[in-house]
Formats: structure tokens, sequence, C-alpha cells
């Protein structure tokens, strides 16, 4: 198999995980009925499911602590590009404060995405073992969510299981 091949596979599996995490916490959490899961094109986000019958899309996002922690739960080398943002997380020794740059990072760069999509969320799924659902909650208030994106809703699945729940960060 190819190492592009290997990736994007890996990539599909990384991003049905964290989907069936969040679907699973959202609807133990709020009740509504949320199944299916299959996977979209490029021009689309990166899940569909049906949200109490209607088609909702999920963009899918993974949040790491660090470059080896991301080795690690991939199972491989990093890209260039994934490797760069980590090394920017890694300088500030703060755990909550690296986890607030690295949410705003994120947020900033789907926020400048456009969807092939009538109700799109952003879900990003937390890899790292010493943020939970508690520490982002505490921290709410200092993520900054750009003014204009095209989410309906932004979600994160606050530890690598979903153990600790999910938090909505907008609106």
């Amino acid at each position: 198999m190819h190492e592009f091949e290997s990736s994007s596979a890996e990539k599909l599996h990384l991003e049905h995980e964290a989907a069936k995490l969040f679907m699973r916490s959202y609807e133990k959490s709020t009740g509504h009925e949320i199944r299916h899961i299959w996977h979209n094109q490029p021009i689309r986000p990166d899940v569909s499911c049906e949200l109490e019958g209607e088609r909702l899309d999920l963009e899918i996002a993974h949040l790491y602590g660090s470059e080896q922690e991301a080795m690690k739960i991939l199972g491989r080398n990093l890209t260039d590009k994934t490797r760069d943002e980590l090394k920017q997380q890694a300088c500030c020794s703060n755990v909550h404060q690296r986890l607030l740059n690295a949410l705003n990072r994120i947020l900033t760069n789907k926020a400048q995405k456009h969807y092939d999509s009538k109700k799109v969320w952003l879900v990003i799924r937390n890899a790292h073992p010493a943020w939970t659902a508690d520490s982002i909650t505490h921290l709410r208030q200092q993520i900054d969510v750009p003014t204009h994106h095209p989410f309906e809703q932004i979600w994160i699945v606050a530890d690598l299981k979903a153990n600790s729940g999910i938090v909505q960060l907008f609106p």
C-alpha cells in the first residue's frame, strides 16, 4: 500500500471514530437521535449523519498536545505542517494555554473553509490526556471563536474516548 493510501485510510478511520464518539455522546446528553454515518468527498464536510431524520454534515478536527503524542496516537510520522503546528504549541509550558492556542488555531483555520452543505457542525476531538470537559468548560470564555465561520454549531469531544463528555463551543 502506498503511504498516501495508508494515510488516507488512517484519516478516514480517525474521522469515523471521532464522529461515532461525538454522535453517541450527543445523543446521550441531549436525547436527540443521531444516526448513520458516511464519508464525503473533499468539497463536503468529512462525515454526514442524520439528526432526527435530517442530514447533518460534520467537519472533524483532531487536537494533539505534542508531536510525540500525535505520532504515538497516529502510529506514524507526521506531515511537516502538522509537525510545525505542534512545535508552536509545545513552546508554551502551561497545558491550559497550549489548549487555548491549539483550539484557537483550529477554529481560525476551519473558519476560512467553505462547504457545499446546508447544515454543518465542527467537531474537534481532543487527544491530550490532561484536557477534559471540565478544563475546556473552565477556559470556554477565553476560546476565540471567529465571528464569521460556516458552522451552525461547534463542539469538542473532550477526551480521546469521550469519557468526560462533549462541550459545546458555539453557539
